[in-house]
């Protein structure tokens, strides 16, 4: 972000920069829609541009958006349901498995 923050004055979003990432994302975008995602991809810039002005010499980075990192449960092996109840509504089973239409070709 620091790279594109430097270079937001140069930059301008045109309708080659539009159809350079919609080509690159797979997307098509015509007329109305093109003009729309040039105007947001604008106003993101501007966003960045505003953001720019703060200073944030002294501002240590954010590493997390909480104070506990990683809070964890302890894992515990339950049997919820048996065998038989999860088979009983399949619409397809064999005694102790579901039956699924084979979607691979060998």
């Amino acid at each position: 972000m620091l790279i594109l923050a430097k270079n937001l004055e140069a930059m301008i979003v045109n309708d080659e920069l539009v159809d350079r990432i919609a080509e690159l994302a797979r997307l098509e975008f015509e007329g109305e829609k093109k003009e729309a995602i040039k105007n947001d991809m604008n106003r993101m810039l501007n966003l960045i541009e505003k953001l720019n002005e703060l200073d944030t010499s002294n501002v240590e980075p954010l590493k997390y958006m909480n104070e506990s990192a990683n809070v964890l449960r302890e894992d515990k092996v339950e049997q919820t349901i048996s065998q038989a109840e999860g088979l009983k509504n399949a619409p397809s089973k064999d005694s102790d498995f579901f039956k699924v239409p084979k979607v691979l070709n060998r």
